[in-house]
């Protein structure tokens, strides 16, 4: 049988806001060289200038629409690898092959660009809305009071808000990550969801439980713990989460962590595609900071060719996405586990909402 589109019904609206700062890449992977970027569907080049900062341009030449990624760096501007067309790290064309006179309107679109948090940030939206002082907060991953050293899953093969809805129930981890940092009582233990206009939280203390393997190895104490996970969503696409154990009864949860170990995993999730996304990750932690050889060792306990605990991750994100796109039926079933997922899906179509009505009703990225 033949089905046709309801005539005037309304196409799908993409699933991420334009209007938002967007983790391209950590800050040492752009130098003087052209790397390409997907970022919400737009193709983007980005290169390092020779005073520091970064240009991201769109990649895509004015005259025949090659890659612009495809060319070369000449000083600050870039050559068009097919014709030889160059232009400025403001996207204006500044000479043509084989002619004086330069088209005023050739020129390609420059994204607002920024560095903060080890990251470089972009805004793919209205230039005019992108302030740096609303880049998310993102300062666990200084490398100053918490240290770690992350990765990126660049084009992993999923919707990107689903990396959120992983990351804000955690639940999970008793099944997807048995073994090392799953534990019975995650499903046992109840849970507080706050939210602002921008921001939400779900807070979760495990008291007087035996610590799972990766927390009991770092703790090195015997005897029961007390565990907290306090998972911080900014929206449109940030996670902090503050994680870790304390001897029963110490006081971590009146506030004194001084006896235990605190961690805090970061995700800086960019959409790539409507199924495809950027996952800017790290785990970071404030105690034995010189230790490198431990920050080698917890690095390697999330990303270690398939089995840290990231790539367990990835394997179910990935697997979960094929499954939607067999059997799209919408929404999804929700159990009381997902309140904090559902609230940071809200948030961003709260963002979503306000973008189609308009730029002044779009609200600042830092608002609480």
């Amino acid at each position: 049988m033949t089905t046709h589109a309801t005539p005037g019904a309304a196409a799908p609206r993409r699933p991420f806001p334009l209007n938002a700062w967007y983790a391209a890449a950590w800050t040492h992977e752009i130098g003087r060289a052209l790397s390409a970027r997907t970022v919400c569907g737009k193709d983007m080049v980005l290169y390092r200038r020779s005073d520091g900062r970064v240009a991201a341009l769109e990649d895509a030449c004015w005259h025949r629409l090659l890659p612009l990624s495809l060319g070369r760096l000449d000083g600050d501007q870039v050559v068009c690898g097919y014709h030889g067309l160059v232009f400025d790290g403001d996207g204006r064309c500044t000479f043509m092959p084989a002619q004086k006179t330069i088209n005023p309107s050739a020129c390609v679109h420059a994204y607002p660009v920024a560095e903060r948090h080890r990251l470089v940030w972009v805004w793919p939206g209205d230039p005019a809305l992108a302030d740096p002082a609303t880049i998310p907060d993102f300062h666990w991953n200084d490398g100053t009071d918490w240290v770690g050293e992350g990765g990126t899953f660049y084009s992993l093969k999923c919707d990107y808000r689903l990396v959120i809805d992983n990351l804000m129930d955690l639940t999970h981890e008793t099944y997807v990550h048995a073994g090392s940092i799953g534990h019975d009582a995650i499903l046992e233990s109840p849970f507080d969801v706050t939210h602002s206009d921008r921001r939400a939280t779900v807070t979760r203390w495990m008291i007087d439980i035996e610590a799972p393997p990766f927390w009991a190895k770092l703790l090195g104490k015997p005897g029961n713990v007390d565990r907290w996970q306090i998972i911080h969503f900014q929206a449109p696409s940030v996670i902090a989460g503050d994680v870790g154990v304390a001897p029963t009864g110490t006081g971590a949860r009146e506030g004194d962590r001084s006896q235990g170990v605190n961690g805090c995993f970061l995700a800086a999730i960019t959409p790539e595609t409507e199924t495809s996304c950027h996952y800017h990750w790290n785990f970071v932690r404030n105690f034995r900071r010189d230790d490198h050889e431990l920050t080698r060792a917890i690095q390697k306990g999330h990303v270690n060719d398939g089995k840290g605990v990231y790539d367990q991750d990835h394997v179910v994100l990935e697997a979960q996405q094929k499954a939607i796109d067999r059997n799209p039926r919408m929404p999804f079933y929700n159990l009381n586990i997902d309140a904090g997922a559902l609230w940071a899906r809200q948030l961003i179509d709260r963002m979503l909402d306000a973008e189609q009505a308009g730029p002044r009703a779009v609200p600042s990225q830092a608002a609480e």
